[in-house]
């Protein structure tokens, strides 16, 4: 098939939404498919571009970013171009690539599917914005749509909010590069490159960003670290305008000692982070699927996860790991107590999670369920 795959953002500092893509690009390219992207050249990363050689990758100048709308007045040229696709993959939901690709695909005759990787509700910043999005182009680029793909049972709640009928739905959960995980770094690198003495690492990986919850954990944090002295917060990932709020914190409560920032880190250091890491720990406020607790899974190490999210729903169904409800900070400094003291109950859960995600969502399988939902569209 002739597949054209269509993101804002390709590179690793944009987590899992360009991470998706990426890999899915690969795996159709491996399958003898014929690939295309189209992306931005905002923050464009060669690290993901050079190991997919088969994939065609057209990235378009950015000529403004406004309000993390990506205007790329170059895609727009190429249009007459998505005639000679068979089928036309969007990622994310509220973008300039959308509104072109979604528009011409509709007007030629060429179906797509979308998949909003976990944003289609205007529930975080920018509300005002993204519901002017979603009246002028939002909702036909929605109802255009030949299928959308939801994670899990909570995001088709949340295209059925934006009057998406369930019948026009697909479920297909997150896959993940499980061949990355196979042969893991030894331990104690991570320890070493940043001089950790204490015995316990706590670890936050993503986004430093205020959905991200990690407030909540700061101060969970503050309260075990004053029962004991043998803990250090490793908070991993590059700053989303949040860090100058969580260092305020820190140094409020006393704690500048004893909280490491590393910024974004990838391939192997971030292994070695996992690796070391005696638990992580994902507070977000609103996460749409669990992907650094299962990369923390398929190392090994344990994971706490706020309940009421698209991540804490897949955990559960997996009991993969312990749950908390968002603000609980006593409940979350037991929790990760219990962790350090009394591990063999999650170190069970743990390794059990381990075997079902290598043998039932590796990419190597998953990417079979794309296939068939593109054929689907053709016929």
């Amino acid at each position: 098939m002739k597949i054209l795959e269509v993101t804002n953002l390709f590179a690793p500092v944009h987590g899992g939404a360009a991470e998706a893509p990426y890999q899915l690009c690969k795996q159709l390219a491996k399958r003898g498919h014929e690939v295309t992207l189209y992306t931005s050249d905002f923050k464009l990363s060669q690290e993901y571009i050079t190991p997919i050689p088969e994939v065609k990758v057209r990235a378009f100048k950015t000529w403004l970013n406004m309000a993390n709308l990506h205007v790329t007045p170059g895609i727009i040229k190429v249009r007459k171009e998505l005639k000679h696709f068979d089928v036309i993959h969007v990622h994310n939901y509220r973008t300039f690539q959308n509104i072109v690709i979604c528009h011409y695909a509709k007007k030629y005759g060429v179906p797509y599917v979308l998949q909003s990787h976990g944003g289609v509700l205007p529930i975080v910043q920018k509300q005002g914005l993204k519901r002017i999005y979603d009246t002028f182009f939002g909702h036909k680029i929605l109802s255009n749509a030949g299928k959308v793909i939801a994670g899990n049972e909570t995001e088709v709640g949340e295209y059925e909010k934006m009057g998406v009928d369930q019948s026009r739905i697909v479920v297909i959960p997150p896959f993940y590069n499980t061949e990355e995980f196979s042969q893991l770094p030894p331990q104690c690198q991570f320890r070493q490159k940043y001089n950790i003495k204490e015995k316990h690492i706590i670890l936050f990986l993503g986004r430093i960003h205020q959905i991200k919850g990690i407030d909540f954990l700061v101060d969970a944090f503050h309260r075990l670290s004053q029962q004991r002295e043998d803990i250090i917060l490793a908070i991993v990932g590059p700053d989303s305008g949040y860090k100058s709020t969580l260092e305020k914190q820190i140094t409020r409560l006393g704690l500048s000692g004893k909280v490491l920032f590393t910024g974004l880190l990838g391939g192997v250091d971030k292994l070695s982070a996992l690796v070391d890491a005696t638990m992580l720990v994902q507070t977000s406020i609103y996460e749409r699927g669990p992907g650094s607790p299962y990369e923390a899974i398929l190392c090994g190490t344990p994971i706490i996860i706020t309940r009421d999210t698209g991540a804490g729903e897949a955990v559960c169904k997996l009991d993969a790991g312990y749950l908390v409800e968002y603000g609980n900070i006593p409940v979350l400094a037991d929790l990760m107590r219990k962790v350090i003291d009394d591990p063999a109950d999650i170190k069970n859960k743990t390794e059990a999670a381990r075997q079902y995600i290598i043998a039932k969502l590796s990419w190597q399988n998953g990417v079979e369920e794309f296939e068939k939902l593109y054929m689907s569209l053709r016929n």
